[in-house]
């Protein structure tokens, strides 16, 4: 970082968002500008060796960034990795034409990563063979040391006085070749991580918050991959109008139909059928394709033969036996749905409500979100399940068992403690 970078990061991460006062007009924000121009994309193995062994001799942290497919294609693998790191330069990677970087995992390995909102990018660098071991994510860095807007272009611009360029966010990136003005825009997302990284560092130490955030880190370094999500098609968009258990069964055999034409096509599965066209047979249940293509989403454009699937499947549906359909809700893991606590429990729901008010103003005090300071999950089960002695050690213990970091439990404990003592 510049001398006149690190004065703006200063004063910036000093007021609210690096906001001017009212009566001062603010300066106009350079655009960010490549410093090294946009780099020719890595797609074979010739090149991507030039690349490993440049930022293995590199220093410092690595800025990584990754761009999918979302609303496009099926699952949510890399089209492009982007890196840099100081004496390597920046460098972007097809993962089309060079789909195993575990060697280039492997080099930067013992290395810092630096990512921005790094839960979303690590499980398609994981399907690549990168997966760090120590992490910097200026998104949550931020979120703890209390910015209102966290997004990338946000915080340089805050923190660093650079504006990004916008706009190809949600572009299709399995798109080959990759336009010019889309390389560039990725380039610049790894351009200032590390020079962000470094402001927020001072900023969360200033506070006393920087312990806190390396426990955070570690946690999401150290995390296990994601177990598949339990009957997924119950999370179709709409669900809520569906009650009985065979217009269930037609959601669950639809989106399963749909599933896998996406997948074989390689699309995203909206682009196949839509949630609100599949909800509407499940509220329908057609008899036959005539009464199919009558429905919102089933129209002329559609053809005979899709139709005819989609017909399949409801029919499936309506085949099963009773005691073969799917049940109204998900098997609870956990604690009911707060509104139902003042009927099922009316001490967890005044403890709850005494929790929520401690946090809530802590959260406050910290100038942090309440989920960053403890999960709203967390502290439910606490409170639907509280330790026969509601003892700060036991409340401590029982933080842990779900997961909470040290900083967290420090800082939670005693309120958890204090709540659950008063409405007992």
């Amino acid at each position: 970082m510049t001398d006149a970078q690190e004065t703006a990061a200063e004063t910036a991460l000093r007021t609210t968002g690096g906001a001017p006062p009212d009566d001062v007009e603010p300066a106009p924000i350079p655009l960010l500008e490549p410093r090294e121009g946009i780099p020719p994309v890595v797609a074979d193995e010739a090149a991507l060796a030039e690349v490993i062994a440049a930022f293995a001799r590199g220093s410092g942290p690595v800025a990584v960034d990754a761009e999918r497919a979302s609303g496009y294609r099926y699952g949510q693998r890399a089209y492009l990795v982007q890196l840099r790191r100081e004496g390597a330069g920046s460098a972007l990677i097809d993962p089309v034409g060079c789909p195993d970087l575990s060697e280039l995992g492997e080099v930067l390995a013992g290395t810092e990563w630096i990512l921005h909102a790094a839960t979303q990018d690590l499980p398609c660098l994981r399907e690549i063979g990168m997966i760090p071991t120590r992490l910097f994510d200026t998104e949550l860095a931020g979120r703890l040391a209390g910015f209102p807007r966290v997004g990338l272009g946000a915080m340089v611009e805050s923190v660093l006085g650079y504006a990004l360029e916008k706009g190809h966010s949600a572009v299709d990136w399995s798109t080959r070749p990759l336009p010019e003005p889309w390389l560039r825009y990725a380039a610049l997302d790894v351009e200032l991580l590390v020079d962000l990284r470094d402001a927020l560092e001072k900023e969360l130490d200033r506070q006393g918050k920087l312990e806190w955030a390396w426990q955070e880190f570690e946690a999401i370094a150290s995390a296990p991959p994601a177990p598949p999500r339990k009957d997924p098609w119950r999370r179709t968009s709409g669900m809520h109008k569906v009650r009985r258990r065979r217009q269930m069964a037609v959601v669950r055999e639809l989106w399963t139909a749909r599933d896998k034409v996406a997948q074989r096509r390689d699309v995203s599965p909206g682009k196949v059928l839509s949630d609100s066209a599949i909800v509407e047979a499940a509220l329908a249940v057609p008899a036959n394709v005539q009464a199919l293509t009558a429905l919102p989403g089933f129209g002329h454009r559609m053809g005979r033969r899709q139709l005819e699937q989609w017909q399949a499947a409801v029919d499936r549906a309506k085949a099963l036996p009773d005691a073969e359909l799917p049940q109204p809700g998900q098997p609870l893991n956990g604690p009911p749905p707060p509104r139902s606590w003042a009927d099922k429990d009316p001490a967890a729901a005044a403890r709850l409500s005494a929790a929520r008010a401690a946090v809530s103003a802590l959260a406050e005090e910290l100038s942090l979100p309440q989920e960053n300071l403890i999960t709203p999950d967390t502290v439910r089960r606490v409170c639907w399940e509280p330790p026969a002695e509601p003892t700060l050690a036991a409340v401590a213990e029982a933080l842990a068992g779900h997961g909470a970091r040290a900083w967290q439990i420090g800082q939670v404990a005693p309120l958890l403690a204090s709540a659950l003592t008063a409405t007992a």
